[in-house]
Formats: structure tokens, C-alpha cells, sequence
């Protein structure tokens, strides 16, 4: 007998030795199948989420250490007024349009000026990185969204989001997401029903006397039981990202009035914009005068947000009409909860909105940080640290359901062979009120999280045929 066939079979008599394990009816049965089939099927993708996922986690920490020039400066003394600073930098890119800036947060740190960079992709803008005291350009990079990733982050989350294949390769995040909350509930129902059904079973904690497969075993229920409600937080808030069930979860927000709300821009009393002799045409003024303009603003505007309780690191946008308001924003920031936002009429210095955190409603606060968390920015590195064990985690319960399936495989026939899936008919224990319930249920949900109701479909269909396949050769 050969070592494996050895190993199996002295698994196989330590497990025949414990006492025989109750039969169990109900929903276990229906579960079972579906956390198999899902756990093997969606189980790359959701590694795939995993391995990319812990990288991002920590991509805020490690982009301050690529980037280190960029953002460091040596130099000591006066700072010297942001509208210089901008000065030099339109000097450094001046075939560009500025569009903001983030002043330098804090001694020993550059000042970020934005600009419209038409050859940039989608929610990208060109950062070009002053010294503050100098007054000088260190460089110039492309920065992404709302949270000013540098391109190594970006790369990584685009990595992540879809493969660095586009929109098609988004379907990836989505699958992963769809099915993780899933996959995690099913596991937890089941090794709850197991360690209540089972004698000297365990719940949280690893029995590691156990050997073979039932050690296998151990270590992914326990693994998965401790992180299965973040696992449920991730899918959820990943689902916000997503192509399909994003829309339809943005279309829910808009229903219940739990958007994100934002300042008034628009300047309703602003004189309309010189035309410079040609009335009756819509001509626009020339390129970057009123940016220029408002560039010498700065100064002004942000003392005015920070005399109103703008503070910490902010962004100023800059505008680029006579019809449109300075905002100051607080940015995102470690252990900054509230993230508040003025609006400035930059030609008369009055404060012509305000949006405050306070007073967002509660699901779009809620969103607003289960968003900084799912991207490791809302407890600084101690997020980043969770994040990076919780992925890690997850790839260790992923891989030992493939090792538990490969330790199902028979030991005669086909060297192909595979572990043999859990037995059909779990929903025929299930009262005819449940079944009912089941499918409404699995209807709405499969409606509203599309690629989980499609691919529920496929595998449903694909099991059907198999099975009629097997009655056929067996008759």
C-alpha cells in the first residue's frame, strides 16, 4: 500500500472509531451542496480578491515609501503662500489648467497642485509636488479618485478592481463579491449545525489532535467561523463598487434618500462671463484667465474655511468660471470620522453653502465609512495590518476547501478522478412553505445581485443535466 493510500486509510479508521454523527435533515443538506459547489466553482475568483486585496490593503503605507521625494521635503523655514506655490507649478506644467490643491498637511511635507490632464484616464489628474518653503516643483505624478492614490496604489487597485482588463474584467470583482456572503454564511450555518449535532465537536478553537482530512476540516470551519461576519462586510461594501448590483444598489440609495449629499457649486447671482465684443455667441474667455484669476484667491478662500472650522488637510478646488464657488473639502484622513465641506464665493469672500457631516444622513455616513475601511483608510496602519490577516485568512480557508475536496477523490479508478460532491435532494426536506419562501427569496436576490442569480442559474442547470446524465447510463 502506498503512502497516501496509507495516510487515507488511517484517516479513514480514526474517523469510522468516533461515535457515528446524528442524520441530519432540514436546510443542512440543500446548504451543504450549494457551499460546495460555490466554494468550488467562485473559489479562484474569491482568491484571486483575496491575494489582491491584502496587497491594496497595505498599498497607503508602502506608496509613502516609494514616493518618499514626492512627498518629503528637508527644507525649513517660512512657508510661502499658496499662491505662489501654484505660480510655480502652472511655470512647471503650464500646458495644463490648474483645478486644485492640497496644501502641504503638515512641516516636512509638499504641497499637491492638480491640474485637468485630458490624456490621463477616467478620475485621474496630474500632480505636480512643491516644496512649500522653496516654492519649487520636486515632480509630477498622476494621482486617482477622491483619496489621491499615487500610481503604484492605483495600479494595484486596479489590479483588484479588474485585472487590468477593463470593464469585462470587473466581472471578476463582482462574481467574488456576489458569492463571498454567501459562501461565508453557508460555512457558518454549517459548522454551527455540526458542532451541535457532533459530538465533542468544537466551534471557535482548533482541535489539534485531530489528523488527515478531519484536521483539514478543523482549521477551515474555525478559520472561516472567526471571519465570516467581515467576510459579509467586504462583500457588501465591495457590491457598492460593482457594475450590476452597484446600480441597482445606488438606485436604492436615491429611493431612500441616503445618498451622499454635496455643497452648491453654483454661484445663482454671478454676472454672466465677459464675451469680449460678440454678444449673442457663446464664446468662452480666454484660456485660463479666470483660473488665473482665482488662482490669486487661494489664500483668501482657505483662510475663510479654516476662520468657518475647516480644518486639517483639505482640498481647494479652483474654478474655472465666474459661475462657479471655490469648495474647501477635508480630505480622508486616518481617525477622522467626519469629513465636512464649504463653499466660497471667491470675488465677494462670502460663504455661500456648507455641507457638514453632522448632518449627512446616516446611511450615507455609514457608507462613507464602510468604504475608508474596506479600503484601509479609516484607522490608519492598524486597518491596513486587519485587513492584510483577514486576506491572508481567507486564502488559507480557500485553499484547504480545495484540499479537503482532493482528499473526497476515490482511491481506485481514474487518476482524474475528483472528491465526489455532497448527495442531491437537500430541498426535498424542506416543507413545501419553505420551498416557496426559498425560491421567492433566492428570486429577489438573485434579481438584485444579477451575476449571483445568473451564475446560481447556471450551476443549478449544469447539475440537472449531470444528474440526467447518470440516470441515462445507469438504465
Amino acid at each position: 500500500m502506498s503512502a497516501p493510500e496509507l495516510e487515507r486509510a488511517q484517516t479513514r479508521a480514526s474517523n469510522d472509531s468516533s461515535p457515528p454523527k446524528k442524520q441530519v435533515g432540514g436546510a443542512r443538506p440543500l446548504i451543504l451542496r450549494l457551499h460546495f459547489y460555490a466554494g468550488i466553482l467562485i473559489g479562484p475568483f474569491i482568491l484571486i480578491a483575496a491575494l489582491s486585496g491584502g496587497l491594496y490593503a497595505m498599498a497607503p503605507t508602502i506608496e509613502k515609501f516609494v514616493y518618499s521625494d514626492y512627498l518629503q521635503t528637508d527644507t525649513t523655514g517660512q512657508i510661502a503662500s499658496l499662491n505662489d506655490q501654484i505660480r510655480s507649478a502652472q511655470q512647471y506644467r503650464p500646458d495644463l489648467t490648474v483645478s486644485a490643491v492640497r496644501p502641504s498637511p503638515a512641516a516636512g511635507e509638499t504641497t499637491r497642485v492638480l491640474f485637468t490632464d485630458p490624456s490621463l484616464g477616467e478620475s485621474e489628474r496630474l500632480a505636480v509636488f512643491v516644496d512649500p518653503v522653496l516654492a519649487q516643483p520636486v515632480g509630477e505624478l498622476a494621482v486617482y479618485g477622491s483619496s489621491g492614490s499615487l500610481p503604484l496604489r492605483t495600479w494595484i487597485s486596479q489590479l483588484h478592481r479588474h485585472l487590468h482588463l477593463g470593464e469585462p474584467g470587473r466581472l471578476y470583482s463582482e462574481l467574488a463579491a456576489s458569492w463571498m456572503w454567501v459562501v461565508a454564511l453557508g460555512g457558518v450555518y454549517l459548522w454551527f449545525r455540526r458542532y451541535r449535532t457532533a459530538r465533542n465537536a468544537r466551534l471557535l478553537t482548533i482541535d489539534r489532535a485531530s489528523t488527515g482530512r478531519s484536521r483539514t476540516l478543523n482549521w477551515h470551519g474555525v478559520v472561516g467561523i472567526w471571519i465570516a461576519v467581515a467576510l459579509v462586510f467586504l462583500s457588501a461594501t465591495g457590491l457598492t463598487w460593482s457594475t450590476y448590483a452597484g446600480e441597482n444598489v445606488s438606485n436604492l440609495r436615491t429611493a431612500l434618500s441616503w445618498t451622499t449629499p454635496s455643497v452648491v457649486k453654483t454661484l445663482g447671482d454671478a454676472p454672466p462671463p465677459a464675451t469680449g465684443g460678440h454678444e449673442g455667441h457663446d464664446m468662452a474667455p480666454a484660456a485660463g484667465t479666470l483660473t488665473d484669476t482665482n488662482v490669486g484667491r487661494v489664500d483668501t478662500v482657505l483662510g475663510i474655511a479654516r476662520y468657518n472650522g475647516i480644518t486639517g488637510p483639505v482640498e481647494v478646488s479652483i474654478p474655472a468660471n465666474a459661475e462657479t464657488a471655490f469648495t474647501v473639502a477635508q480630505t480622508r484622513q486616518p481617525w477622522v470620522y467626519s469629513n465636512n465641506t464649504i463653499a466660497i464665493d471667491g470675488a465677494t469672500q462670502k460663504v455661500t453653502d456648507e455641507l457638514w457631516f453632522s448632518d449627512w444622513p446616516l446611511a450615507a455616513k455609514l457608507s462613507a465609512w464602510g468604504i475608508q475601511l474596506h479600503m484601509g483608510l479609516l484607522f490608519g496602519l492598524a486597518n491596513q495590518i486587519a485587513l492584510t490577516a483577514l486576506a491572508l485568512a481567507l486564502v488559507s480557508v480557500v485553499i484547504r476547501g480545495y484540499i479537503m475536496w482532493w482528499r473526497r477523490r476515490p482511491t481506485r479508478g481514474s487518476d482524474w478522478a475528483v472528491g465526489r460532491a455532497p448527495a442531491r435532494g437537500g430541498i426535498h426536506n424542506l416543507s413545501p412553505l419553505s420551498i416557496v419562501a426559498l425560491v421567492a427569496v433566492t428570486a429577489l436576490v438573485g434579481w438584485f445581485v444579477p451575476l449571483l442569480g445568473i451564475s446560481l442559474l447556471a450551476f443549478l442547470l449544469i447539475d440537472v443535466c449531470i444528474a440526467a446524465f447518470k440516470r441515462r447510463v445507469t438504465t
